[in-house]
């Protein structure tokens, strides 16, 4: 199937996707029933939400999979925003979905809002709806799988073990460093009802950054969520921060706080690195040579000597730019190397570092997660190595195809794609000569991201495009065509099988 094809049928979907926002004709949803008030009667050892939006939560909880779509789309038409799904979405997914054994699997219909959140942002009014009502249906999915594995629903606070609001931080800085989850619940629930949300996410930043368990998924979690909470607003951060704080504890083992784990040792050691980088150094110049040679020591180095690397370009006055270059650069690589699973962690950590490095006022912690990311990126490499073969590509020796002989970006677009269905360096090389020719980088990411709505069948479909496309606009302009050509080997072709959810849609609102 040719991705014009696929981009007429998607425009379908698109005018669906505005009926969805109300803007179309609704009738055949007349008839569903409304929220009644005594849905909102909370079982008291169910952690208690807003009362205003806890309707809506109890209909994403309650609802089957097979009739939630056409019941939202019916609410949506009765005056129920966008704010109010994306709200709802996330509080039932924290209150539903236990981010364990790991920080991951199932925990994606938590750690995927903000990534459809953004798809949803940065795309056209008419498409707006389609990855939040895919995000939806996946919560149901994990909601369901949460159930067959116990069914964990996160309960109400101890509220006599809450510290006062002097000393609230006081008692969760000691409970995460301890590794001490009831103290941690406790106190993070005091510190979300006295403490400012820039105030609490300081804090977090460092935990969600400190240990390399979970392939990334903590710093991940940090930042989608402080991201989603400044879209919906903090009345209810705390059953958030308390989900958080839970995800952040997650470990295999004795307790961490008593033992080297080589998961813990980066930030030991980085944490005082970081102390001793000069003052000013967030002054330096660009230097592309310094990108070039951190990128060598991602490839080969220790994750002691990344970290070291970074501390010394900062010392001798390069700016940050070009150690984030570097960074950008090293996860892209790795997804060239081994387009798998690991890979995509490693771009989406990125993302999530970056995001929290520009999102922090505080110096220290700045310092702190270039040298973590440097580090994280030397762990991500080896652990490709269980993973199958890995190849020896360098992202900085990528060669464009020969140029392309398209009448238009359109055409040149559909090529990229229609060859990514059989030979992903072919369609890499195809997507940076398309670039280098000057060709509008922003047409390509708003059909990689339509292409995302239509194939997508995966949380980490929209992690990943969310996540790449985003930094695509951080990296320099030195790097960035390389970067977005890299992504290429993960975004979907236009010939994988079409998302039966927007199937879906598209017959729910012909």
């Amino acid at each position: 199937m040719s991705f014009r094809t696929d981009r007429r049928r998607f425009l379908r979907a698109s005018a669906a996707g505005a009926a969805m926002a109300g803007l179309g004709d609704l009738g055949f949803l007349d008839g569903l029933a409304p929220v009644r008030a005594d849905d909102a009667q909370l079982d008291p050892k169910v952690v208690r939400l807003d009362s205003g939006i806890e309707p809506v939560v109890r209909l994403l909880e309650e609802t089957p999979r097979e009739r939630l779509l056409e019941e939202v789309a019916g609410r949506i038409k009765k005056g129920l925003t966008y704010r109010e799904v994306l709200s709802a979405l996330l509080l039932a997914g924290v209150r539903n979905i236990q981010p364990r054994p790991h920080v991951g699997f199932k925990f994606h219909a938590v750690l995927v809002v903000n990534s459809a959140h953004l798809a949803s942002l940065n795309s056209p009014d008419s498409d707006r709806w389609l990855p939040i009502f895919w995000a939806l249906d996946y919560f149901k999915s994990a909601q369901a799988q949460d159930v067959r594995e116990g069914n964990w629903t996160m309960g109400p606070v101890d509220e006599k073990a809450v510290p006062p609001p002097g000393r609230a931080r006081e008692a969760f800085l000691a409970a995460m460093d301890r590794w001490d989850e009831a103290a941690a619940d406790a106190a993070v629930a005091g510190l979300a009802r006295t403490a400012g949300s820039d105030e609490i996410y300081e804090l977090f930043v460092r935990y969600g950054a400190r240990d390399f368990r979970d392939i990334g998924h903590k710093a991940i979690y940090v930042a989608n969520s402080w991201r989603t909470l400044n879209s919906i607003g903090w009345q209810n951060a705390e059953p958030v921060l308390r989900s958080l704080a839970y995800a952040l504890l997650q470990h295999e083992g004795g307790n961490p706080a008593d033992r080297d784990d080589a998961a813990d040792r980066p930030m030991r050691r980085n944490a005082l690195l970081a102390s001793r980088i000069r003052d000013g150094w967030s002054a330096g110049k660009p230097d592309p040579t310094a990108s070039a040679d951190l990128l060598s020591t991602l490839r080969t180095g220790s994750d002691d000597d990344a970290s070291r690397q970074v501390v010394e370009l900062l010392d001798r006055g390069v700016g940050p730019q070009s150690v984030w270059d570097a960074l950008f650069d090293s996860a892209a690589e790795l997804v060239l190397r081994q387009p798998g699973i690991v890979a995509l962690h490693a771009v989406t950590t990125t993302n999530a570092m970056r995001y929290a490095y520009h999102a922090t006022g505080d110096d220290l912690t700045r310092r702190l997660l270039m040298l973590q990311n440097a580090a994280f990126l030397t762990m991500f490499r080896g652990a490709l190595g269980g993973r199958g073969k890995v190849k020896d590509i360098r992202i900085d020796r990528l060669e464009p195809a020969e140029p392309s002989k398209a009448d238009d970006c359109s055409m040149a677009i559909e090529a990229i794609f229609e060859q990514a269905g059989h030979d992903r360096m072919a369609a890499v090389r195809r997507a940076l000569a398309y670039l280098r020719e000057g060709h509008n980088a922003g047409e390509l990411i708003q059909a990689a991201r339509r292409l995302v709505f239509l194939k997508g069948n995966d949380a980490h479909d929209y992690k990943y495009s969310s996540a790449v496309l985003e930094d695509f606009h951080h990296a320099s302009t030195a790097s960035r065509d390389r970067y977005l050509a890299a992504a290429t080997m993960l975004l979907p072709a236009s010939s994988d099988r079409d998302n039966t959810l927007v199937e879906r849609i598209r017959a729910a609102f012909a």
